[in-house]
């Protein structure tokens, strides 16, 4: 058995065609999406994934720019900053590149940003509504282009058992919350498993729909999914491959070539949840832009 490919690049175009329409229908109202990113240091992934989701805005027709702060920035100054951008009307969206120094702390950054400005969907008022099941708020792209890819790919979530590998606030937590609400997009059932859990192939076994997001190279192998199951790999880690150019690769969390004989469906990596991601950013930037002309903000 081979499994089939849940391919994450093709229905994430889809999205952005969309994207594109509604775009459309906001400059026809003289209405142009703005959407800052900011990122303090320079890290070479978080360089990589901003210039990634940066030109994906402009090939959309979103106003993007990046403000780049040195890694000495104090958290005050990025927060002043933050402050700024909340009160400048032509940003709908503002998104800050974790991860931060050590010396700032995230959680109290991100709820530095106008919930209404939170495309990333990470302060406590959008995870709130989250969990209540308030759809005004904006869902964490990552989770949510997974339960997007899942729907728009047939996988049956409706009663379907689901283990998360993971219980970090990025994916696993606010995954879990989208998975088991009541609606037909989700009611599930779902186990986090995380460092601490006892018997987690047995846990991983009874899975039909298993997502690793525990950032560890390679950590689910074919012995541990259930024949016929749907498996999303959403890790990105880099393994040492003298073989390589760079002295290195990039694998997800699943070891692919083992599992997908033996699942029914796979998500690729690359290519599966990351362009899904980036999707959703878009997506969330113009729900943004959209709510600030229906409240009158513009």
């Amino acid at each position: 058995m081979s499994a089939v490919v849940l391919n994450g690049k093709l229905v994430a175009d889809q999205i952005h065609a969309e994207t594109r329409e509604r775009i459309s229908l906001l400059s026809a109202n003289g209405v142009v999406p703005g959407l800052v990113f900011v990122r303090v240091g320079e890290d070479p992934a978080s360089r990589a994934y901003v210039e990634m989701k940066e030109k994906k805005a402009k090939e959309l027709g979103i106003s993007s720019r990046t403000i780049v702060l040195k890694n000495s920035t104090s958290e005050r100054d990025l927060i002043s900053l933050l402050a700024t951008l909340n009160e400048d009307a032509s940003v709908h969206g503002i998104l800050v590149q974790a991860p931060l120094p050590r010396h700032i702390c995230e959680q109290r950054v991100f709820a530095s940003v106008d919930p209404s400005k939170d495309v990333d969907g990470f302060h406590p008022e959008n995870m709130g509504k989250l969990l209540l099941g308030d759809a005004c708020g904006f869902r964490p792209c990552t989770p949510a282009g997974i339960v997007e890819l899942l729907v728009r790919c047939g996988v049956p979530i409706q009663g379907a058992d689901v283990v998360i590998l993971g219980r970090g606030n990025i994916v696993g937590k606010p995954l879990a919350a989208m998975l088991c609400q009541k609606s037909k997009e989700a009611d599930a059932t779902v186990t986090l498993v995380h460092s601490r859990s006892r018997g987690v192939p047995e846990h991983c076994r009874r899975a039909d729909i298993l997502v690793a997001a525990m950032g560890q190279a390679e950590f689910v192998r074919a012995d541990m999914v259930r024949p016929g199951a749907t498996v999303v790999d959403v890790g990105v880690n880099r393994v040492e491959d003298q073989s390589c150019p760079r002295g290195y690769r990039l694998v997800g969390d699943v070891c692919q070539e083992e599992v997908r004989t033996v699942a029914g469906a796979i998500t690729p990596n690359p290519g599966g949840v990351g362009p899904m991601t980036i999707a959703m950013l878009m997506a969330n930037t113009i729900k943004a832009a959209e709510n600030s002309v229906a409240s009158g903000r513009l």
